[in-house]
């Protein structure tokens, strides 16, 4: 009976000492919506937009003859395509999300096994970088259709830069106001 008593207390012991380490600092609330009223894709029904960056030297990087990072490649627009928004979607923000440079959301990594020291950088019709994982500016939307204009552009990460395959992905959500 002893034995039990003993491996009760410190049961319950182990559960308090579980829920004072789970102690919290603070709290997040999460909220948002879930609507059927959106606008439609249009870009490539069932295909992803293919945007082309061309082929850039490795020497377009270079300032004053040196490798620099931060050094960007001139922008390629992008659109994306939207139709059939419903009168009760004003505005729409886009989400890109991907991988990102080690330690910088900015900068889309590149796909393994390509080039290295490079990422892309996106940014809106106004030219301003829409780092990932973060909502763009929100573009004024028209019942019909939209087209909502972003900019894509190497940029070198390093000052060591190798060539080959430059390609990325990043998926989009739209957000809507």
């Amino acid at each position: 009976m002893k034995k039990n008593l003993i491996a009760v207390a410190v049961l319950a012991s182990s559960v308090f000492a579980v829920t004072a380490a789970a102690a919290a600092d603070g709290q997040v609330d999460f909220v948002g919506k879930i609507t059927d009223d959106a606008c439609v894709v249009t870009n490539n029904p069932g295909s992803p937009l293919q945007v082309n960056l061309g082929e850039v030297a490795t020497t377009s990087f270079n300032v004053g003859g040196v490798p620099t990072a931060g050094v960007k490649s001139s922008a390629t627009n992008f659109t994306i395509k939207l139709t059939g928004c419903p009168a009760a979607a004003t505005q729409a923000a886009v989400k890109f999300d991907g991988i990102a440079v080690s330690g910088d959301n900015t900068v889309l990594a590149l796909a393994a096994g390509g080039a290295t020291g490079v990422g892309i950088q996106l940014s809106d019709d106004a030219n301003t970088v829409v780092p990932l994982f973060t909502a763009s500016k929100a573009y004024p939307l028209a019942v019909g259709n939209n087209d909502l204009n972003f900019v894509a552009r190497y940029i070198s990460t390093s000052a060591t830069i190798t060539s080959g395959v430059a390609n990325s992905t990043a998926s989009f959500t739209l957000n809507y106001n």
